[in-house]
């Protein structure tokens, strides 16, 4: 398993940050590993929407298969991840001086098949860049 938290401070208050995270549809925009997000439920927010994303890393292409599980208005989004790479991810928003603090948190399961913990092993650094390249990606998208 792949344990992974980065964070990023933004010079936003937590309010705008949480709208710009609460935008599901809207991830495909600063995440530069998700090529494309299709939902699967009628709810595009909070606890029950589902979709599949479309996601890529280098070589790398899968199918990720999104639930969210858990919905803390103004504060955090949990997911399980389906598909071939199994886990849960937090998204989370703090207040933190003027800004907030962003801070996002994995647990990933890569298949025997895939290499399993060997992989996860390989993954993490390379997960940990890209997704703090999607934090920053996040703090310009905000202007």
């Amino acid at each position: 398993m792949a344990r992974l938290t980065v964070s990023r401070h933004l010079d936003h208050l937590a309010a705008a940050v949480w709208d710009r995270l609460a935008d599901l549809e809207g991830h495909a925009g600063w995440m530069s590993d998700a090529e494309r997000i299709t939902f699967t439920s009628d709810p595009r927010r909070g606890a029950g929407a589902s979709m599949i994303v479309r996601t890529r890393v280098g070589p790398f292409r899968t199918d990720d298969v999104l639930e969210v599980t858990d919905w803390d208005e103004g504060r955090s989004i949990t997911v399980r991840h389906g598909g071939t790479v199994t886990g849960i991810g937090v998204l989370r928003v703090d207040p933190e001086g003027t800004g907030s603090r962003v801070t996002w948190t994995e647990e990933l399961r890569f298949p025997w098949w895939l290499g399993g913990p060997v992989t996860a092993w390989l993954a993490a650094p390379v997960l940990r860049r890209v997704w703090l390249r999607n934090l920053e990606n996040l703090a310009r998208s905000m202007g």
